[in-house]
C-alpha cells in the first residue's frame, strides 16, 4: 500500500465537471493498493498519517499534526501508484489490486480516517478525476508498507 501525501492549503476533486470532494489545510492523499495489502496494513498506514508531523508550529518548525491544526483529509484511489515501468515504455499494473478488492480497503481506509478526523472527502473510486490543489510548501511525503 502507498499513500502519498501531500500538504495542502486547498484541494478539490472533480467528476464529469462537478465537484465531489474539497478540502482547505490538510492533506490530499492519492491511495494506491496493491494485491497483498491488508486492513492492517491500513491502520498502521492511517495512523503514521494522523500522527505525521508536517505542519509548521509558532516558530516555523514542521512540528504538528493533522489533529493538532484541525486539519481536513481528501483521500483519492489512485491505481497508477502501482505502475511498472520496467518493461518499456508502456506501464504495466499488474502490481495493482484488482478493482473489487481495491476498492474494499479504499472504503476501508475512509472509514477508519473518519473515526479520527473531523473532515474527510473523497473522489469516486474507478472514476476519470480531476484533481487540483494548492500545495503548501510543498510538503510531499510518501509512506509505504
Amino acid at each position: 500500500m502507498k499513500f502519498v501525501i501531500q500538504r495542502v492549503k486547498n484541494a478539490q476533486v472533480d467528476v464529469d465537471n462537478k465537484t465531489v470532494g474539497k478540502i482547505d489545510n490538510g492533506f490530499l492523499v492519492l491511495i494506491g493498493i496493491t494485491h497483498t495489502d491488508t486492513k492492517e496494513i491500513a491502520d498502521y498506514l492511517v495512523k503514521k498519517l494522523i500522527n505525521l508531523r508536517v505542519f509548521e508550529d509558532e516558530n516555523g518548525k514542521m512540528n504538528l499534526s493533522l489533529a493538532d491544526i484541525n486539519g481536513s483529509l481528501l483521500l483519492v484511489s489512485q491505481f497508477t501508484l502501482y505502475a511498472d515501468c520496467s518493461g518499456g515504455n508502456r506501464p504495466s499494473f499488474t502490481e495493482a489490486a484488482k478493482p473489487d478488492f481495491a476498492s474494499e480497503l479504499y472504503e476501508y481506509i475512509i472509514s477508519e480516517c473518519k473515526k479520527k478526523v473531523d473532515k474527510v472527502e473523497t473522489g469516486i473510486f474507478g472514476a476519470d478525476m480531476k484533481v487540483s490543489l494548492l500545495n503548501d510548501g510543498p510538503v510531499t511525503i510518501i509512506l509505504e508498507k
